[in-house]
């Protein structure tokens, strides 16, 4: 979307404040902030994610059996994406109203902190039931913060970034969810490594929890130096700013938003099939042991960071609309694949297997930055893009882990074939979705830039 107005010349142009630094700097400046702010949020998310799977459920689930108890702490994984909405509707509402930064500060906070807290809090045998409505309430406050997390980075992120490179700019603060769930994982491993099966079980995993705090704290710091979009400072500027966001995108981009919640909820339901569900299953189902499978995870996880930059350079290059499109159908053909080839029991084919599951999934993410903002106008930018963004990761992400369990089951020994229909199912409405949004759109010029006569058209495809 542009911003209205005629083309300012250069020697019309007002001076930037001297508190202003050079474009290159704050493009530097954000790009660091959002990083650093979705390494730590999606490290206390797939902290929470990873340890629901395998020691939370005897600690505040006790007096169920073994496979209910891992059902229970699996949904309260989900309750954390069912508040992600509740996220979105609110931080929304503050980048559209008060700045995108502001929402950068508020998040990384709201997540680190309930993080920590859960890293203190009793299990079962000392509060009783008390210990679990405490842990469920704290997931609820994490899912809260990451509903505004990933939006806030990637559209400050893309409103100063070059409409060239849009794509790879956006993509960095991207790589923060697969270098998160490796910091999470890796201090998994090493406290599991370094203690006891017993004491990992009975204290040991709270130590990444609590280890949560230092990096919130760093994560604040950076992005305190953050500079505001300069589409939002051009919409306070004129007095353009929505008053009603999250009213106004229900009223005239609800279509968008479906759509938009269609095409990321399968890319949601293979990564957390690949990174949750599965350890899991092959803990339950196929008798390898949890460290092995966090270990190749992890391996899995370490290459999709690398694969995320290079795939939204070619987003950038090719357009992101068609090469979210081929990575539904590489999602779709992978998904057969990887199931089967978790029945060798193979540690390392179980890690081959999450590699190229988790490669089809990069095709997609790796443009999802630079593509959904683009699909809503600046002034409901924020909350269009988490609004949408987030349904999706709630019917992806949140219920996945508990339907494939359950469809699991249902399959009986062998293949679980309903995980695989279930899955490519999805990727069937993603592909639908994606065919029916157009091509991303411009983000509108920033502050003082040359209007349509003097600025050289780039159309983001």
């Amino acid at each position: 979307m542009e911003i209205p107005g005629g083309p300012v010349t250069a020697t019309a142009r007002p001076p930037a404040p001297p508190d202003v630094p050079p474009a290159g700097q704050a493009l530097n400046r954000v790009t660091l902030a959002g990083l650093a702010g979705t390494v730590v949020e999606f490290y206390d998310f797939a902290l929470f994610a990873t340890a629901a799977a395998l020691v939370l459920g005897p600690v505040y689930f006790p007096a169920a059996d073994r496979e209910t108890a891992v059902l229970a702490s699996l949904a309260t994984l989900a309750t954390g994406f069912l508040a992600r909405p509740l996220g979105a509707l609110l931080f929304g509402h503050i980048g559209d109203r008060a700045g995108r930064r502001a929402v950068l500060l508020g998040t990384v906070l709201t997540t680190g902190g309930a993080t920590f807290a859960m890293g203190l809090l009793p299990g079962h045998d000392r509060l009783g039931v008390t210990a679990t409505v405490l842990l469920v309430v704290l997931r609820l406050i994490q899912g809260i913060g990451i509903g505004g997390e990933w939006t806030a980075a990637v559209v400050l992120a893309s409103e100063h970034a070059p409409p060239n490179r849009r794509g790879l700019w956006t993509s960095l603060p991207q790589t923060g969810p697969a270098i998160g769930f490796l910091l999470a994982t890796g201090a998994l491993l090493g406290c599991s490594a370094a203690l006891g099966p017993e004491e990992f079980r009975d204290w040991g995993w709270r130590l990444p929890f609590l280890g949560a705090g230092v990096l919130t704290v760093v994560a604040f710091l950076l992005r305190s130096a953050a500079v505001e979009s300069p589409v939002f400072t051009a919409l306070h500027a004129e007095r353009r700013l929505s008053r009603g966001p999250v009213r106004q995108v229900l009223r005239d981009h609800i279509g968008r938003v479906l759509l938009v919640t269609g095409a990321v909820t399968c890319v949601y339901a293979v990564h957390y099939t690949a990174t949750t569900w599965s350890l899991a299953y092959a803990d339950r189902a196929l008798g390898l042991e949890p460290a092995d499978t966090l270990l190749a995870v992890t391996v899995a996880m370490a290459v999709m960071a690398v694969a995320t930059p290079f795939a939204a350079s070619l987003g950038d290059r090719y357009g992101r609309r068609r090469q979210s499109l081929r990575g539904c159908l590489a999602m779709a053909v992978g998904v057969p694949l990887y199931l089967g080839l978790l029945q060798t029991r193979s540690p390392a084919a179980f890690a081959v297997a999450s590699t190229g599951l988790l490669l089809a999934v990069v095709v997609v993410l790796g443009v999802q930055g630079a593509f959904v903002p683009s699909l809503f106008p600046a002034e409901v930018r924020t909350t269009g893009t988490a609004v949408s963004y987030n349904l999706g990761a709630v019917l992806g992400g949140g219920l996945t882990p508990l339907v494939n369990a359950w469809l699991a089951v249902r399959s009986g020994s062998g293949l679980p074939w309903a995980v695989a229909v279930y899955l490519v199912l999805l990727c069937a409405v993603g592909a639908l979705c994606l065919l029916r949004l157009p091509a991303a759109q411009r983000l509108g010029p920033p502050p003082g830039a040359a209007g349509p006569s003097g600025e050289r058209r780039h159309r983001a495809r």
